[in-house]
Formats: C-alpha cells, sequence, structure tokens
C-alpha cells in the first residue's frame, strides 16, 4: 500500500512539474507498461509542448494507441487517421490508416442494432485497400469486410422476416429479393429463395382478383428458381406445397 501511495504521489507531482522531458519519458514508460490511463494523461501535458518537433510523430502514434488500448475505439480511429494525414510518408503511415479503419471494425454493434457504424467501416477499409493495394494488411482487410457484410445481411435477413411474420407480404418478397441483390455472396441464399416462394403465395393469395394470376406465376417463378439453383433443397417439400397451390389457382381461372 506504501508502494502505491509514493507511486501515486510521484505520478502527481509529476503531472503538476514543468519537467517536460521528464513527463515524455514517464508517459512512455507507462505505455510499454500498458498503463495507458497514465501515459495518456501525461502525453496529453506534453503533445502541444512537442508539436512541430522531432518527438512528434512518435506522441501521436503512441497517443491513438492509448485510446485503442482503453477501448474507445471511436476516439483511437480519429487519432489514428490524423497520424496519417499528418505524417503520410511516415513508417507508421500504412499502420495507423489501417487500424482508423480497424477500430471502426471494432466499434461495429450488433447486427440487431443500427447499422450505420457497420457501413461506415466497411467505407473505411475499402478506403484502405485501394490506397494500399499491395498492402499485407489488404487480405485481413478484405476478411474484416466480409464479417461486416455478414452483419448486414442479417440484419435485412432479420427486417425482411419481420415484414413476413406480420403479414407485410409484399414488403416482405421485396426485401428477400433486395438481399440477393445486394449481397449475392450470402451463404444463406437458399432460406432466402424459399422465404420469397412464401411471401410472394402469401401476396398473391391475398390479392385482388386481378391482380392474382400474374402474382401466382411470380410464385412458380420462384419455385422454379429455388429448385434450379438448389435440386436437393431442404426446403423442397415445403416450396412445392406452395408451387401446387399456386398452380392450382391458375388452372380455376
Amino acid at each position: 500500500m506504501f508502494v502505491q501511495l509514493t507511486s501515486c504521489s510521484k505520478y502527481q507531482r509529476l503531472l503538476k512539474s514543468n519537467d517536460n522531458a521528464k513527463k515524455l519519458e514517464m508517459a512512455v514508460n507507462y505505455y510499454e507498461k500498458q498503463d495507458y490511463y497514465r501515459a495518456l494523461q501525461l502525453f496529453d501535458e506534453v503533445i502541444i509542448v512537442y508539436r512541430g518537433k522531432e518527438q512528434a510523430e512518435k506522441i501521436q502514434y503512441y497517443y491513438a494507441y492509448c485510446y485503442y488500448g482503453q477501448g474507445d475505439y471511436i476516439t483511437a480511429s480519429y487519432h489514428f487517421k490524423n497520424f496519417a494525414k499528418i505524417y503520410p510518408n511516415s513508417k507508421y503511415a500504412e499502420e495507423c490508416f489501417y487500424m482508423s479503419a480497424y477500430c471502426k471494425y471494432l466499434d461495429s454493434p450488433s447486427f440487431t442494432l443500427d447499422q450505420s457504424s457497420t457501413q461506415e467501416a466497411i467505407k473505411e477499409l475499402q478506403l484502405f485497400i485501394n490506397f494500399y493495394p499491395r498492402s499485407a494488411r489488404v487480405a485481413e482487410a478484405n476478411k474484416l469486410i466480409d464479417d461486416l457484410r455478414l452483419k448486414l445481411t442479417n440484419k435485412a435477413l432479420e427486417i425482411a422476416k419481420l415484414y413476413y411474420k406480420t403479414e407485410s407480404y409484399n414488403a416482405a418478397q421485396i426485401a428477400f429479393t433486395n438481399i440477393l441483390k445486394d449481397f449475392p455472396e450470402t451463404s444463406q441464399r437458399e432460406e432466402i429463395m424459399y422465404y420469397i416462394v412464401k411471401s410472394e403465395f402469401e401476396y398473391a393469395k391475398n390479392s385482388i382478383d386481378s391482380k392474382k394470376q400474374e402474382r401466382f406465376r411470380n410464385v412458380i417463378e420462384s419455385y422454379n428458381n429455388l429448385i434450379t439453383n438448389f435440386p436437393q433443397s431442404k426446403y423442397k417439400n415445403d416450396a412445392e406445397t406452395y408451387y401446387k397451390k399456386a398452380l392450382s389457382n391458375l388452372e380455376n381461372k
């Protein structure tokens, strides 16, 4: 306990002192010990003092990583990006450009929440890839984009299923169709195509008579698309029920 109090006392005295060289030395020392809170306070004290000087570049670099180390990814992203802008020729520029985008990735929430920050993370990662196409980090950046796009797919699928559950069948079939357009790489294509068949059937069934024939034909077309793409689909039997009902409705007209 005495050692801790003495250490705190020395730290507080250092913060209040005018010894900027010592503050910088100890800031780096705390940083290397992963004591990012204390390091950041000391870097805050000297960052303006050393602006335009030789030490400024490394201070800005440590400064961004202090926020990253504390889990403040939005602030870290800002400072990493700022570093890359101020020091474009630095040996750390590429790393900081990537870390700025990576922090946005880390800030992306669960797919059940608003995905605007996910969209922003994808944009930033793509900017990194465009700016450093030969970087060794490009493969990882692409993997992160794939992860984020999966979140967006899951979010869109959640919304589409909600439309179906609440019997908004036209909105559901449009939403499911848009998922296939927006995320052609999705591994959930089979399920989505099945939901399109179901949604279109319910939409056709509940349509006015003058629209039913056209909409039942859409059901048949969507069923054929499903079976063509997935001949052994696990949804085949259920989808075939909708297909036969659609055919029956057309034959009875």
